[in-house]
């Protein structure tokens, strides 16, 4: 694993750099989830875009590894036939990408996150989580956010285990925030009593990231 300073500059990162300084995409508008299914700036599509830092790490089974840490009672560090054994759960969602495209009505199988912080116990000073991925990329999250009723750790899409490019073995779905909060190739969750930027947030992106409020750019 490296850290996000060495992730290589892309095409993609200096393309969402200049769109967050230009304040791409953004309408103005402010939805209502419970009343409007698409965001405010969002298009449908059927497929399911491929987005990275320019690296999809291969991570072979028997080398995974998610480590829990920060302000927990229970620190973890599972393996994957650990994580395996945890209670699996399903859901169906939608999700944004800050690149404007939304898809509805996705199945989702794997490991509630209300059912990790049932194993780890978050003490009470513990409000926001910070996550790192295999290819060190990281993005933070309100505790609150990681404990959405609908969001999991992911393994399977479909019906299907989640493919490499889209961030399996196993990544987070969040589906209240824009899809860069849902790290792929997840390896750390590490609980904070204070909020940290990640890397987009670093480069422009808000540190929420509400897509029904355009919380798009560290500007909204």
């Amino acid at each position: 694993m490296v850290d996000d300073e060495s992730i290589p500059e892309t095409k993609l990162t200096s393309t969402k750099r200049r769109w967050a300084a230009d304040g791409r995409f953004l309408t103005g508008r402010i939805a209502r989830p419970e009343t409007d299914r698409l965001p405010p700036g969002q298009h449908l599509v059927k497929d399911w875009p491929v987005l990275d830092l320019g690296q999809q790490p291969h991570i072979a089974l028997e080398n995974w590894r998610l480590d829990v840490t920060g302000a927990v009672d229970h620190p973890l560090s599972l393996d994957w036939t650990a994580f395996q054994s945890l209670p699996q759960s399903e859901s169906l969602s939608d999700i944004h990408c800050v690149t404007t495209w939304s898809r509805y009505d996705n199945r989702w199988q794997g490991v509630a996150t209300r059912d990790l912080l049932d194993r780890v116990m978050p003490r009470p000073e513990a409000e926001y989580v910070m996550l790192t991925s295999f290819d060190g990329y990281s993005t933070n999250l309100p505790l609150a956010d990681f404990a959405a009723e609908d969001a999991i750790l992911a393994t399977m899409w479909e019906g299907a285990p989640i493919t490499r490019p889209h961030g399996g073995p196993m990544r987070l779905i969040v589906p209240q925030l824009y899809l860069w909060k849902s790290a792929k190739w997840l390896t750390r969750i590490d609980f904070r009593s204070r909020d940290a930027a990640g890397f987009w947030e670093r480069n422009g992106y808000h540190m929420r990231g509400d897509p029904w409020r355009e919380e798009r750019y560290s500007g909204d």
